[in-house]
């Protein structure tokens, strides 16, 4: 919920009532402010988000047609769906696919509920229209899912190798520091980039067993914070174990933290060559409450905000490139490359699916097997015993 800074605590709790419900209490100040932002954080940061542009974009559409937006009537709804499937680009494919219409109603409701309305969504004609416009893409093929292309191990290996072997000074082993952590961390850990993002220096610690553990405080399935712990373990090689990756990204930020620019240029002028591992240890002391993955600025300092999800998916599309993937496959390529590399890596390597879950985080195999199904098609399919 967006809190308007214009009406009082109470007032703001108010447009949240339904209008047959029993009067507001008279509640104190702090109180109702303390609500108020309880019911703002019920969903996440980035829903929010998502919700806002959707009713603005809603409340444009209304104002330009002659539509009341709020309370919006379910046939204008259905309207706004309908113009929205019939969208064609230049290239002659439809502009919006299911799934952005299905958020887009998702706001719809939501911002009538929030606002103490019935909301129209629910209604048949909504629901119906939703439905049909599904079939008709189905039915022409319009707007597939286009999945991120998946990065596997001999990938992953490929990418960060290159990375190494192509630093030319200091501030190109800052870059390469935190870019080969991301890759080797996002991998194994099979990590969202908004979990990747999320973390902070207290979030990870080095275990003498399992090598690192990663805590993860929230995540997209766990949007109330029960927390999770991911191992990282410890690799036979140390040019592609994410231990030594966190290590020696952590190395970077904690002299930039201890010391600036000079105790980082210190740190990487001075450090030997990476010709063995260097997770063996209790790891360096980073800033407990300051973000782990950081964005990089041209001189070399560190920022003191969180690496955004859309720099994650410029680091993983970069580093790709730099490593000679074609320009059509690096095109396909994302943040979600990373999780969607392990799971189809563990798939190839035998895993099942509830072992798969341990690390991912999936609430159900259904999810999972998603993955099985678009990019692993051979795995398990009897099709491979029919002795061809």
């Amino acid at each position: 919920m967006r809190i308007d800074p214009g009406l009082q605590p109470r007032e703001q709790l108010a447009v949240t009532v339904p209008s047959g419900a029993a009067a507001f209490p008279d509640l104190p100040a702090a109180v109702a402010e303390r609500i108020g932002r309880s019911v703002a954080e019920s969903r996440s940061e980035g829903t929010r988000r998502t919700y806002a542009s959707a009713w603005r974009r809603f409340e444009q559409w209304c104002t330009a047609q002659g539509h009341t937006s709020l309370p919006a009537h379910p046939a204008t709804v259905a309207a706004y769906l309908v113009g929205a499937a019939d969208t064609i680009g230049p290239d002659g494919i439809r502009v919006y696919a299911p799934a952005t219409l299905t958020k887009w109603v998702a706001a719809i409701a939501h911002h009538h509920h929030r606002t103490g309305h019935e909301s129209p969504t629910g209604q048949e004609i909504v629901r119906a229209t939703l439905s049909g416009i599904r079939r008709d893409y189905a039915a022409v093929g319009d707007r597939p899912r286009n999945p991120r292309a998946a990065l596997l191990t001999s990938d992953i290996l490929t990418i960060v190798t290159t990375a190494r072997n192509t630093v030319t000074g200091w501030a190109d082993a800052v870059l390469e520091r935190r870019d080969t952590a991301l890759l080797l961390m996002g991998f194994a850990g099979a990590f969202r980039r908004s979990e990747l993002v999320g973390l902070e220096g207290a979030d990870v610690t080095m275990h003498r067993h399992d090598g690192v553990h990663v805590q993860l405080r929230r995540s997209k399935t766990d949007q109330e914070g029960s927390g999770t712990v991911r191992a990282l373990p410890f690799t036979h090689r140390h040019d592609s174990c994410p231990p030594c990756a966190y290590v020696r990204w952590a190395q970077v930020v904690a002299a930039f933290d201890t010391r600036g620019r000079p105790g980082v240029i210190r740190l990487l002028t001075t450090a030997g060559s990476f010709d063995t591992h260097v997770c063996r240890g209790a790891g360096p002391r980073t800033t407990l409450r300051m973000p782990l993955f950081r964005s990089i600025r041209k001189n070399g300092n560190l920022s003191e905000t969180a690496l955004s999800g859309a720099a994650v998916h410029k680091a993983v599309r970069r580093r790709a490139g730099q490593a000679g993937y074609d320009p059509a496959l690096v095109n396909q390529l994302g943040g979600h490359s990373l999780r969607a590399g392990f799971v189809t890596q563990a798939f190839r390597n035998g895993a099942d699916a509830h072992a798969i879950m341990r690390q991912t985080g999936h609430t159900t195999p259904e999810m999972v097997e998603v993955y099985a199904r678009e990019r692993t098609p051979l795995i398990g399919n009897a099709v491979t015993i029919l002795g061809l």
